[in-house]
């Protein structure tokens, strides 16, 4: 038999965005070989200025990249070819602020949430049965700032995340130091607030990335200012993060200048992962099956330079490591009992990658 020939056998391909100052010509393809954790070469897609933040839609028939033109917000639609994984554009809408970095489909396809860092605002998109987007439906301007002189000046949303029901959305309010919750009217497309509408963090912390566990019991947020990792417990009827416990994701005995990035659970719940820019590794902590308590387990020298971005694969074997300064990207295997990441010994070599996604096709 074939690889990648049957159901039992899928293509999983990789997409990284990248900023495009540099070499980068916009969106990067790649086939993984699962066998390895090898990544081959597939395609390049023009994908306007720094494609630097994109998602899939759950058909996985389409992608949806964050760009920023001249301070622009703008947020670009592909089709994903299902045999080559090749893109093709869409078309492209105002994100309604200044900087996108993040932006995620709800679970039913109709809607895109972003992100704008520049500005502190949140917007929904349609998606239209095409897959191209429609005017936005929904646009919220956050107030706020903290204590950091230049990095919390004003409001400044880092990521807005669905949980698993698409039912409520948290947006990392990182200029605020807070978790701001909205319902999501997917019959409108608005954005409402929760019943508890904003959860304060410790000043100067920071908040970039929110992970849910695929329990929706609990809920992770990675601070980038302050290098630790927040658990919540999460009541998914009514959208309330109650504060269970804060850790440093760096090592005791580090002194050294580093700054966190991006955080993921493993899909059997089982593990959380964050990345440390500095110290430029991967955390890994324990999660208790009934608590949902975490405990450190180590942390993983990711071989290279600020690692912005890392995504588990579709199969949960391996753990791919986004570098942005060393315009790398370094595979690593997963272990499954005791979560430790072990150097695969493969990586590829991409111009300033800042996000990496992947899907699984048949």
């Amino acid at each position: 038999m074939k690889p990648n020939s049957t159901e039992a056998n899928p293509t999983i391909f990789a997409y990284i965005g990248t900023q495009t100052e540099g070499k980068s010509e916009g969106i990067y393809v790649y086939r993984m070989n699962p066998a390895t954790g090898d990544l081959e070469y597939s395609s390049t897609t023009t994908a306007g200025i720094n494609p630097t933040y994109l998602a899939i839609d759950p058909t996985q028939q389409y992608l949806y990249a964050a760009n920023t033109i001249e301070g622009e917000g703008l947020i670009s639609s592909f089709a994903i070819n299902p045999h080559t994984g090749q893109l093709t554009y869409l078309n492209q809408q105002p994100s309604g602020g200044s900087k996108p970095v993040h932006l995620i489909v709800d679970h039913t396809g109709k809607f895109v949430l972003t992100g704008n860092f520049g500005d502190g605002s949140v917007c929904v998109l349609p998606i239209q049965e095409d897959g191209r987007l429609g005017e936005m439906t929904d646009f919220i301007q956050h107030v706020g700032s903290s204590i950091h002189p230049t990095r919390q000046q004003g409001p400044r949303v880092h990521s807005i995340t669905l949980d698993p029901a698409s039912r409520f959305a948290v947006a990392a309010e990182y200029g605020a130091d807070q978790l701001r919750v909205y319902r999501l009217d997917a019959i409108n497309g608005k954005l409402v607030s929760g019943i508890v509408p904003s959860v304060p963090i410790e000043a100067g912390s920071g908040p970039r990335h929110f992970a849910f566990h695929p329990n929706e019991r609990w809920g992770y947020v990675i601070n980038e200012l302050s290098n630790t990792l927040i658990s919540y417990d999460y009541d998914s009827a009514e959208g309330i993060l109650k504060l269970k416990e804060t850790c440093s994701t760096l090592p005791d005995d580090f002194t050294g200048r580093s700054n966190c990035a991006d955080v993921h659970v493993n899909a059997a719940g089982s593990f959380v992962y964050g990345s440390n820019r500095g110290h430029n590794s991967i955390v890994i902590y324990a999660v208790h099956p009934d608590t949902g308590e975490i405990q450190l387990v180590g942390h993983e020298p990711t071989q290279g330079k600020a690692p912005r971005s890392f995504v588990i694969d579709p199969t949960g074997g391996y753990l791919y490591v986004a570098h942005q300064d060393t315009d790398n990207i370094v595979a690593f295997a997963i272990d499954r009992q005791t979560g430790l990441l072990h150097p695969t010994g493969h990586s590829i070599e991409v111009p300033m990658p800042v996000c990496i996604k992947m899907i699984s096709l048949p």
